[in-house]
C-alpha cells in the first residue's frame, strides 16, 4: 500500500510509537510518505530515517491569522514561537490538499500537540485512520489542583484566569469538532476508548502499542540503589506522588529517585526539587537522555515507578518490563491493561503508604524481584513487541483502505 502519515507531535511516547509504526510499515514493504507542519518535532526520533519521504509545510505567522485567532480562539504562545491556530489550520488544509491530490491508499493521522484532534481531519478526502492517544485534558480538576499546588496556592489573576479559561474552552470545542470528522478512530487502550466515548461520543477500536525489543532488552547489568521514572516533567506525570511515597520508606532503605524527561515546565521542576529536599529524598532529574543511556538506566534501576494521573496507556511500563525490570504503578488509566498485578509488576491505589510498601517489598525480596522481572520480559515478547503492534495497526489500515468501518 501507499500510506500517507500526518503528525504534529512533540517529543514523547506518542512520537516514539509513531516512529516504530512507520519503521514497521516501510520494512513490511509499504510506501510511506510523511507530511508535517513546521511546528512538529522532527528532531526527536526523526521520521526521515525510517520513511521514504518527509515533507514539512511552514506554518506562517500572519497578522490576519493572529487577529482572527485573538477574536475566535486566543493565540497560542509556546517558548519563543507564536502560533496562531488559524494559521495552523490553513497549513493543515494545504497538507490535506496535497494528500488528496496524491495517490496514497490510506492516511495514518496522529494527533496535534496544540489541540489534540488535528484540523486536517476536516479536509482529508482519502480513507483515514486517526490514532487518538487521548482527548484533550484541559479543564480536568486534578490537573488544575496540581498546578495550583505548584504555585503555592496562589490563584491566577482575574485577567490571566479569564484568558486561560477562554482559550481552554475554545480548544476543547475545537478538539471535539475536529474529532467529529474522523472516519476510523483507533485508541491505545480500552481506558482510552472509554475516554473517547465520554468526550466525543464516538466509537473507536483498540490497537495496543508495542516496544522495540531490539532496543529495550535485558543487559545483565548489576542493579544499583535507585528507582527510575520516565516522562515529561509536568504535573500530570505524578512525580510529586513518587517523592512523597519514597519519603515513607525508612531512611536506611530509601532508594534514590532518578527522573528522565525530554521536556520540563521550569516551575514544576523547581517545585519537585524543593519537595525532594524537604522530604529528604535524593532526586536527580536528567533531561535529553539518549536511548542508549535510557536503556542502561532501565537495566540498572532496582524498580521502575509509574504514577501518572489517568495516563491513557503509557509506554514506560512496557519499556521497563522489556528490560527485565519490574514496575510499581498506580492502578489508574491504561496501565491496568499492561501490568499483570503481582506477576509482572505491582499495582496499588494512589496512596503513598501503600505505594511505598510495594516498593519496599521488591527492594527487600530479591528472589521475588528476579522472578517478576523474568515474567515481565516474557510477557513483553509474547504480545507487546513492535512487530505485534505493527501487525495490529496494519490490519486497521487495510480495513480502512477497503472502505471498512
Amino acid at each position: 500500500m501507499k500510506i500517507a502519515v500526518f503528525h504534529n507531535l512533540p517529543t514523547g511516547g506518542a512520537k516514539r510509537a509513531l516512529h516504530g509504526h512507520v519503521r514497521y510499515l516501510t520494512e513490511s514493504g509499504h510506501s510511506v510518505e510523511v507530511f508535517v507542519p513546521s511546528t512538529a518535532d522532527e528532531n526527536y526520533l526523526p521520521l526521515k530515517s525510517v520513511a521514504h519521504k518527509v515533507s514539512a509545510f511552514p506554518v506562517k505567522c500572519t497578522f490576519a491569522g493572529l487577529a482572527y485567532s485573538a477574536i475566535r480562539y486566543v493565540p497560542y504562545m509556546k517558548a519563543r514561537m507564536s502560533v496562531s491556530l488559524r494559521d495552523l489550520e490553513n497549513t493543515q488544509e494545504d497538507i490535506a490538499r496535497t494528500i488528496n491530490e496524491g495517490d496514497c491508499d490510506v492516511v495514518l493521522c496522529e494527533q496535534d500537540q496544540f489541540i489534540s484532534s488535528p484540523f486536517i481531519l476536516r479536509y482529508l478526502k482519502k480513507p483515514t485512520v486517526y490514532c487518538c492517544q487521548q482527548p484533550r485534558r484541559y479543564g480536568e480538576a486534578i490537573i488544575s489542583k496540581i498546578l495550583d499546588q505548584a504555585r503555592g496556592g496562589r490563584p491566577l489573576s482575574s485577567v490571566k484566569g479569564f484568558l486561560r479559561n477562554r482559550y481552554v474552552n475554545k480548544v476543547l470545542r475545537l478538539d471535539r469538532d475536529n474529532a467529529s470528522f474522523s472516519q476510523y478512530m483507533l485508541a491505545n487502550s480500552y481506558y482510552s476508548r472509554e475516554s473517547i466515548l465520554r468526550n466525543y461520543g464516538l466509537n473507536s477500536f483498540v490497537s495496543y502499542l508495542g516496544v522495540d525489543t531490539g532496543l529495550f532488552r535485558p543487559l545483565s547489568l548489576p542493579r544499583e540503589q535507585f528507582t527510575l521514572s520516565v516522562g515529561s516533567c509536568v504535573p500530570d506525570k505524578g512525580f510529586d506522588f513518587l517523592i512523597r511515597s519514597l519519603a515513607c520508606i525508612k531512611k536506611s532503605l530509601r532508594p534514590d529517585l532518578v527522573l528522565v524527561s525530554n521536556s520540563a515546565i521550569p516551575l514544576w521542576k523547581e517545585y519537585l526539587e524543593r519537595l525532594a529536599v524537604s522530604l529528604d529524598v535524593n532526586l536527580r532529574i536528567l533531561q535529553l537522555v539518549d536511548d542508549t543511556k535510557l536503556v542502561e538506566l532501565y537495566n540498572k534501576a532496582r524498580v521502575v515507578l509509574y504514577a501518572p494521573y489517568l495516563e491513557p496507556f503509557g509506554l514506560v511500563p512496557l519499556e521497563a518490563m522489556a528490560c527485565g525490570t519490574p514496575v510499581v504503578g498506580v492502578r489508574e488509566g491504561g496501565v491496568r491493561e499492561s501490568i499483570l498485578h503481582d506477576k509482572t509488576g505491582i499495582l496499588t491505589d494512589r496512596d503513598e503508604s501503600a505505594f511505598a510498601a510495594a516498593v519496599e517489598r521488591l527492594l527487600t525480596d530479591e528472589d521475588k524481584q528476579k522472578a517478576m522481572a523474568a515474567r515481565a520480559a516474557d510477557q513483553i515478547r509474547a504480545m507487546w513487541t513492535q512487530q505485534e503492534a505493527g501487525d495490529r495497526l496494519l490490519a486497521h489500515l487495510e480495513t480502512a483502505a477497503r472502505g471498512g468501518a
